[in-house]
């Protein structure tokens, strides 16, 4: 296996991760998200905790996701690639904040809450606003800086150097701004992140996101647009060190006597 595709392989693997970790740790959060009195009930603390220790899976997986790329798509434009890089690390950061927001919710249940709490009104505040930091760290990292990371600058970076079909890029030059778009009306109070009319907005970044995945992993970079940019990077070393002129091609130097 060359290591072009041993690259998109793993890049690819990470990529499947994010999908792997995050869905179903929305579906385990609902009893948190949904109840707003779950800081004074019984609890399902497994399943939160679980649903926590996938989304710092979600969180490693979209930074490995960057560092993995990198070497890759410096070679097409290293200020994009960097841009890229810290595009999926504010995002990490964002859900593991939203990460932190939860928990807390499950420490002060088993600590002062549950039904014997003294204060059951200042308990359920409480939760409520921890529950929606942890909504605003959605709305910020993978609504927003998914859109325009993974949307703008991956799919930007992807399509203009062809190492993926430039008719997959589309899905997320396309639906990366749609998607912050949708993100901003809800930043405005448009509609809310659970509205259908969110989902439809999403649905090219998630369908890019997906496809890029799966063809990491079935098919790998296009080793053409590989080839080009290699050539593309000795080219430019010769050029540095005075050894090649594109004009005049490369040039012998001089040998010592």
């Amino acid at each position: 296996m060359s290591p072009s595709r041993q690259t998109a392989l793993i890049a690819g693997i990470w990529f499947a991760l994010t999908f792997i970790a995050s869905i179903p740790a929305l579906i385990l959060y609902d009893p948190v998200l949904n109840d707003t009195q779950y800081i004074l009930s019984a609890g399902h603390d497994t399943q939160i905790q679980l649903a926590a220790f996938l989304e710092v899976i979600l969180a490693l997986s979209g930074i490995a996701t960057a560092v993995v790329f990198y070497p890759v798509l410096k070679r097409q434009n290293q200020a994009v690639a960097l841009g890229y890089v810290g595009s999926r690390t504010v995002e990490s950061v964002m859900i593991l904040v939203g990460v932190i927001a939860v928990l807390s919710v499950v420490t002060l249940r088993q600590d002062v809450g549950g039904a014997g709490a003294t204060d059951p009104a200042t308990l359920e505040i409480a939760g409520r606003s921890l529950i929606a930091v942890k909504d605003w760290t959605f709305l910020f990292g993978p609504a927003f800086c998914a859109g325009f990371g993974n949307g703008v600058l991956l799919g930007y970076l992807m399509y203009r150097s062809g190492l993926l079909p430039r008719r997959l890029a589309l899905f997320g030059l396309i639906g990366g701004p749609i998607s912050a778009a949708g993100a901003t009306a809800v930043l405005f109070g448009a509609w809310d992140q659970t509205d259908a009319i969110q989902l439809v907005l999403t649905l090219g970044e998630i369908v890019w996101e997906a496809g890029l995945s799966i063809w990491l992993i079935v098919k790998g970079f296009n080793q053409t647009a590989i080839t080009a940019a290699y050539d593309r990077d000795v080219q430019a070393e010769r050029q540095r060190q005075g050894e090649y002129d594109p004009d005049r091609g490369p040039e012998l130097k001089p040998q010592r006597t």
